[in-house]
């Protein structure tokens, strides 16, 4: 079955840096969308970054430009540069793929991020 576990959360000082990966196995790797999201505390989870199966990427506005997505095929893994953290981006984050023949969504257990001084 579809498994995806995050690693990576931690404690960081705002203007810090962490790298977030998730390893993924159970479906055909390179032939999905991989995904990350987050869940603020008392807010809705939100996609923040996508890449697609031809390595395209896309940004939530509020993480574009210190935010950095990338995939290895060969490793079957997804990770998240994250640079010059905000305390607004303290949040659980989760790795998400979605089944491009059937859009079922799959989500993994979650990494919780903390930007605080």
């Amino acid at each position: 079955q579809v498994q995806l576990v995050e690693s990576g959360g931690g404690l960081v000082q705002p203007g810090g840096s962490l790298r977030l990966s998730c390893a993924a196995s159970g479906f055909t790797f390179s032939s999905y969308p991989m995904m990350w999201a987050r869940r603020a505390p008392g807010k809705q989870r939100d996609v923040v970054a996508t890449i697609d199966a031809d390595s395209f990427t896309d940004y939530a506005h509020s993480v574009k430009g210190r935010f950095t997505i990338s995939r290895d095929n060969a490793k079957n893994t997804v990770t998240l540069q994250m640079n010059s953290l905000e305390p607004e981006d303290t949040a659980v984050y989760y790795c998400l793929t979605k089944n491009p023949y059937s859009s079922r969504n799959y989500w993994g257990q979650g990494t919780q991020v903390t930007v605080s001084s």
